[in-house]
């Protein structure tokens, strides 16, 4: 699998490769996964040369992070990269109180605390480290500091100023101290990320969603902040929630909920166009974003081996000039948006 390698801001390399796993679906994101399925999936991903990981203590408040230490066990630490998040603690609590009911299932009885100060993040860290075996982590980001989760832009204010007066001194210190190689912001709103780079000296961005093959509105301001600061992307959720997987079918899911019809019809139109090209939408959909200079690596995730590989043959499939024309000259995809070679 081809790499990137990353020069962050702060001097620290990186060495990506194209694609990462994104471990959410391993922390019973939706459904149960057995323990075997899982370490199945992660060594399926090791096998066609992932070497990035990323996991979080929401996935499964804690699960993801305990399969990739069960998973990386015997393999050599210079071998791998692994991202983790701070944010949010867990704290032991009643089943019927804890996270995502619903949303995870059969996992540790946790709720969870948002915390982006300096306690906070290094306590996270500490607790990450434990669930994880290892005793680094390249990558820390700041998860969730957006609206999306926390309701309104004056919620999503006050968590930032947190951060930037208390917990980015201590993001700083452990990369200072080499603890950590890099830092950055995994959120789903470029406005956030923007808003961060403004204010402190960030590395990376895991950005979900947001800038997507339906999605460019981040080019008007955001990525051409990153390529000016040589700030790195990490794309997490390329198909946009599914319907770039799935296509336009009637319960399509859009930013985690069912697509609207404006969503559905654009996607019908960006379909029409691939099919002309003999290309399929998912194809088109994990290339994509890959050609803006900025973004480093795609994280699809995956639940079973297979689509582990499907995932890994989508993203070698030969797509033609032409396509990315046509869906520029259509106003299916934004002018400025760097295509694919």
């Amino acid at each position: 699998m081809k790499t990137n390698t990353f020069k962050a801001p702060s001097g620290a390399t990186i060495k990506f490769t194209e694609m990462g796993f994104g471990t959410a679906p391993l922390g019973n994101l939706l459904g149960t996964v057995t323990e075997k399925a899982a370490q199945d999936t992660l060594e399926a991903a090791w096998k066609t040369g992932m070497r990035y990981y990323d996991t979080a203590p929401l996935y499964g408040a804690g699960l993801s992070e305990t399969r990739l230490n069960h998973f990386l066990r015997g393999k050599k630490r210079g071998d791998y990269i692994v991202s983790t998040k701070i944010g949010r603690l867990l704290q032991v609590c009643k089943p019927s109180e804890r996270l995502g009911i619903g949303k995870f299932f059969d996992i540790p009885s946790r709720r969870e605390i948002y915390d982006y100060s300096y306690d906070g993040v290094m306590r996270s860290l500490d607790f990450s480290l434990e669930r994880l075996g290892i005793d680094s982590v390249e990558i820390l980001f700041v998860h969730d500091i957006d609206i999306f989760n926390h309701g309104t832009a004056a919620a999503r204010d006050a968590h930032v100023e947190t951060l930037m007066k208390s917990g980015y001194k201590a993001l700083v210190k452990l990369r200072d101290e080499k603890v950590i190689k890099a830092f950055g912001g995994g959120v789903n709103e470029w406005e956030v990320c923007e808003i961060l780079a403004k204010r402190g000296d960030f590395d990376l961005f895991l950005l979900a969603g947001r800038y997507t093959l339906l999605e460019q509105k981040a080019l008007d301001s955001f990525l051409p902040l990153c390529e000016e600061r040589g700030i790195g992307i990490v794309l997490g959720g390329p198909y946009n929630s599914g319907i770039l997987a799935t296509g336009a079918k009637a319960d399509a899911v859009y930013n985690y909920s069912k697509a609207p019809k404006s969503i559905l019809d654009r996607v019908r139109r960006i379909e029409a166009v691939c099919k002309r090209h003999k290309v399929k939408l998912p194809e088109a959909a994990l290339r994509f974003p890959l050609a803006h200079p900025s973004v480093v690596s795609v994280i699809p995730g995956g639940v079973t081996p297979d689509q582990v590989k499907l995932n890994v043959k989508t993203l070698a499939a030969k797509i033609p000039k032409a396509l990315w024309r046509d869906l520029k000259a259509e106003g299916l995809l934004d002018a400025r948006a760097p295509a694919p070679k």
